[in-house]
């Protein structure tokens, strides 16, 4: 038997080490061959010799992720279910319930139905929890039971959710849903057109072109691009749609690597929409990738005024590469520029600290660049907006609070407890943030600064040291202060976790359609851009 398993092992291991000498990397043709030579002897006798049974798969995949988890976040391994979810991501066509879904544990929680989409005119609202999908039990389902939603158009499948206590049942038709890059586009007042640009995918140019055509027929004398929360995603889509406001032959962006094939530089191809109409481009936190590509370089060509927050700072690139049995590798292959030469990558993973954590670029360490008209930019920390906004800044405080899903939650919570008659008119008061407040400390909410940590760290190795004692006191002190401290980080986040419950909530009621008309009503950020591009004088004084 060990024989057999030797050979099977030789025949990947030579077509390796083929490919590998026919790359860009001959120089470490040796080394390459050794280690993959060492892994192939190892994961041989790991799986024939250890004590219990393996499973070569499980063990090739943790191998695997491991691996890439020390090079960046962005460098991964795609299953076959991973690129059919990549391919929905970029294509913007889903098969399924219509509706957003996030996977726990034990259960599929309804996070945004689309309205008119199956899940929406099945009467499911989110904060709905599925635990059942036909005759499966979501908590005994071992894969991802999000798939169990998904099927051909036309076909129903029926389930069982819980929803304030009570368990329902409906039957949700499945249908063809289209994800648009842009979910919206309408006038702010009689010149200002207004187009949400979600994510890039392989629509994002012809309907953003669209947008821009149909608001300007309506009379739009000038525009403002929302890429708030935009993730990014097609890097040739952001380049179309940077030249629909340039002149044809004008350098976008610039990709730098290791290996020169993928050394490129691209150039807007088209004729341009409008190289004059004025334009604000929103970002934040969470604009990232295609999205800073656009931002940056219109900022860079002196072509837009950026408002909002800094974005996230995502300079790298990544490229499939197709492996077999329908899996694939996204790979970072490239770092990329903008037209004044900065590269905006705000988290350095070559150059990690002791903890083994990437390391965000200091600001001292940033490099100045000038754009088209001579106005200072910056590498390395992302776009930074030509008019800044407070007001929209994300913190490690309010990221954690969403990532445990409390704004989420508590917006559920108010949605069934409040009416609103009229939503444009909707405000939260003071009386509302402290009970979110008290609604933190009812579901445990527990922010571990690394101040605590550190000195969690340093009480635990005292005790080591028989030195606690001597210490406990003033320990007690400093977390009580911390947990102090705390307290008045939520205070001083009031503006921004009210605008995410705000959001959050108008959408309840209206979707999300309804939430892009109240936001060109009250968001601070558009409120910004309007009042820039309502003076000639105060928008161009912006870029000189």
């Amino acid at each position: 038997m060990k024989q057999i398993f030797k050979k099977k092992m030789v025949i990947p291991v030579l077509a390796l080490i083929i490919f590998i000498a026919g790359t860009a990397f001959q120089n470490d043709f040796f080394e390459i061959a050794k280690q993959i030579e060492i892994f192939t002897t190892l994961f041989k006798e790991v799986n024939m010799n250890y004590v219990d049974d393996t499973n070569p798969g499980d063990l090739m995949d943790t191998a695997i992720k491991s691996m890439l988890k020390d090079l960046d976040p962005y460098t991964n391994f795609m299953n076959e279910q991973d690129v059919e979810a990549a391919r929905i991501n970029n294509t913007g066509d889903y098969i399924g319930i219509g509706a957003k879904v996030r996977t726990l544990k034990d259960k599929l929680v309804i996070v945004e139905p689309y309205k008119d989409y199956p899940a929406d005119k099945a009467g499911l609202k989110a904060g709905d929890e599925i635990i059942k999908v036909g005759n499966t039990i979501v908590a005994n389902y071992k894969d991802d039971a999000g798939e169990l939603l998904k099927g051909a158009p036309g076909t129903p499948v029926e389930v069982t959710y819980k929803r304030q206590g009570s368990t329902k049942t409906a039957t949700i038709n499945r249908a063809e849903v289209e994800i648009n890059a842009v979910p919206h586009f309408s006038m702010i007042n009689d010149k200002t057109g207004y187009i949400v640009l979600s994510q890039f995918s392989e629509k994002a140019a012809s309907q953003t072109s669209y947008a821009i055509r149909d608001l300007k027929a309506q009379g739009a004398k000038r525009l403002v691009l929302d890429l708030r929360g935009n993730p990014g995603g097609l890097v040739n889509e952001a380049i179309d749609i940077v030249n629909m406001f340039v002149p044809k032959g004008q350098l976008v962006v610039t990709t730098k690597s290791k290996v020169k094939k993928y050394n490129r530089t691209y150039y807007t191809q088209k004729d341009p929409i409008d190289t004059e109409i004025p334009l604000v481009i929103l970002i934040d936190g969470n604009s990232a990738s295609a999205s800073e590509i656009v931002s940056g370089s219109l900022q860079d060509l002196d072509r837009a005024v950026i408002v909002g927050s800094r974005s996230f700072g995502k300079g790298l690139v990544q490229r499939p590469k197709l492996l077999t049995y329908g899996t694939q590798l996204k790979i970072t292959i490239s770092r990329y520029y903008t037209p004044s030469g900065r590269c905006i990558q705000a988290l350095d993973y070559w150059h990690r600290n002791e903890k083994g954590e990437a390391i965000r670029v200091k600001q001292e360490n940033y490099n100045e660049y000038k754009t088209k008209n001579g106005r200072k930019v910056f590498d390395g920390g992302g776009i930074f907006p030509d008019e800044v906004m407070s007001g929209s800044k994300n913190t490690a405080l309010t990221n954690a609070i969403e990532n445990d899903n409390l704004i989420f939650d508590f917006s559920t919570n108010y949605y069934y407890k409040n009416k609103v008659e009229n939503v444009n008119d909707f405000k939260l008061t003071d009386s509302d943030f402290e009970s979110f407040k008290t609604f933190l400390k009812t579901n445990s909410f527990s922010f571990e600064t690394n101040t605590e940590k550190a000195l969690k760290k340093a009480i635990d190795e005292a005790k080591k040291e028989d030195l606690d004692s001597a210490i406990k006191t003033d320990y007690n002190t400093l977390i009580s202060s911390l947990n102090k401290a705390k307290i008045s980080a939520l205070d001083a986040n009031k503006d921004y976790i009210t605008k995410l419950l705000t959001e959050d909530i108008v959408k309840r009621y209206v979707y999300r359609e309804g939430l892009y008309d109240y936001l060109k009503l009250h968001d601070p950020e558009i409120k910004k851009a309007s009042e820039i591009l309502a003076s000639p004088t105060a928008y161009l004084e912006y870029l000189r």
